[in-house]
């Protein structure tokens, strides 16, 4: 059984929905009980900004203040990963509400905000380096970890996994606003992510030599600090033993969040499999995958995707069913079919994040009611979505 790790990250917001830069010091409560990292301490210069899923979870610090991040200890079957992240959600809230604050987990603020840096070495290098793009970067994401035997293995899992990608994108959708706006996106952080130099999709490695020479490439530009700073759509962890799928934002509920992990486990393992067996990775042109994404960004499950086999238009409900039929066997031996098979019809029928945001919005003509809303989904006290006592 290959195991899975989750990151989440969350805004930190105040009472009237605006996130507020009090992620510092709620990790340093956090770091008191024993649940997050020093603050005044931490400092990922020496590993990249980021980590990888630990065996021991943590809460830790982002780029930016109205921010943090949780991680999920490795978990073997999903009941682990859905009970991990509602104790690590749980607990991150409570090192808000110590401060006066929540959390919620939403890929964008939807009111309008000013992004505040943490205090660290790295992050003031980020700042100096990318200027206006990690200014303004305040996005959220959530990023799957598979385990794999060696880069060899993982090598081929990225080369085979990769056309399918944007469809998690469009499952995970849940950041339609942007600074107080509807941007007409599924998933506008998205869009603000591939600000990055090396964010995207990536073509074929062929083997471990491949991928590292393109590492080493990637590195030798000086365009990005570390290894750490090369935010491919999926790469293998340069600490743990994982392949690292990193297309998500952050999604809403953790059910929803657990059908996702599930896929991706599914589809590595499938992926394996067909190395195993022979079988040639999709010869897809990365600039497609480009395209691809992008729709899926746009429209989230509300209209079609570009099908990974085809290339053409598809309903994002067709598209979906491929996907669990290519995964079907894995799954099945997982034990995970019925409940990811589920998981993913409850998106088609009731929608994303987006989808939920926006519909509050419209009921509530108040984006402080979006944050509301999403404050109490994401402490599971309130999954009827309600609209959080919202002025009008």
């Amino acid at each position: 059984m290959r195991t899975v790790g989750v990151e989440e990250e969350l805004l930190v917001v105040g009472a009237d929905g605006v996130p507020v830069p009090g992620g510092p010091a709620a990790l340093a409560t956090a770091a008191r009980r024993g649940e997050a990292e020093d603050v005044d301490q931490h400092d990922r210069a020496d590993r990249g900004e980021d980590a990888g899923v630990p065996d021991d979870a943590r809460l830790v610090p982002e780029l930016k203040a109205q921010q943090l991040e949780l991680g999920t200890p490795v978990c073997s079957t999903l009941g682990e990963v859905h009970d991990q992240l509602r104790h690590w959600r749980d607990r991150a809230d409570a090192a808000a509400v110590s401060r006066g604050l929540r959390v919620a987990a939403l890929g964008t603020s939807p009111v309008a905000v000013d992004p505040v840096p943490t205090p660290g070495e790295r992050y003031d290098r980020m700042l100096d380096a990318f200027g206006r793009t990690a200014e303004e970067a305040l996005t959220c994401g959530c990023h799957v970890h598979v385990s794999v035997g060696d880069d060899e293995e993982g090598v081929a899992v990225l080369d085979r996994i990769r056309v399918w990608l944007p469809v998690l994108t469009a499952l995970s959708a849940n950041s339609p606003f942007w600074q107080g706006a509807d941007t007409a996106y599924a998933s506008y952080r998205s869009q603000v992510w591939r600000r990055w130099p090396s964010a995207g999709p990536t073509g074929t490695f062929g083997d471990a030599a491949g991928y590292h020479r393109l590492v080493r490439a990637a590195l030798a530009t000086g365009t990005v600090l570390d290894e750490g700073q090369l935010y491919f759509d999926a790469r293998l962890s340069a600490t743990w033993p994982t392949v690292e799928v990193r297309t998500a934002d952050v999604l809403l509920r953790v059910e929803d969040a657990v059908t996702l992990a599930g896929l991706v486990r599914a589809l590595v393992e499938t992926a394996a499999r067909e190395a195993g067996a022979g079988t040639a990775p999709p010869d897809v042109p990365s600039e497609v995958l480009g395209l691809a994404a992008w729709r899926a960004s746009r429209s989230g499950l509300g209209g079609d995707l570009v099908h990974p086999r085809t290339g053409r238009p598809a309903p994002a409900a067709d598209v979906l069913a491929d996907l669990l039929g290519h995964v079907g066997p894995a799954l099945a031996d997982a034990g995970d079919q019925a409940r990811v098979t589920d998981g993913v019809h409850a998106l088609l029928a009731r929608g994303t994040g987006a989808e939920l945001q926006r519909r509050v919005h419209r009921e509530t003509g108040d984006l402080r009611a979006v944050v509301r809303a999403a404050v109490a989904v994401t402490a599971g006290t309130d999954a009827a979505e309600p609209d959080a006592g919202g002025s009008r």
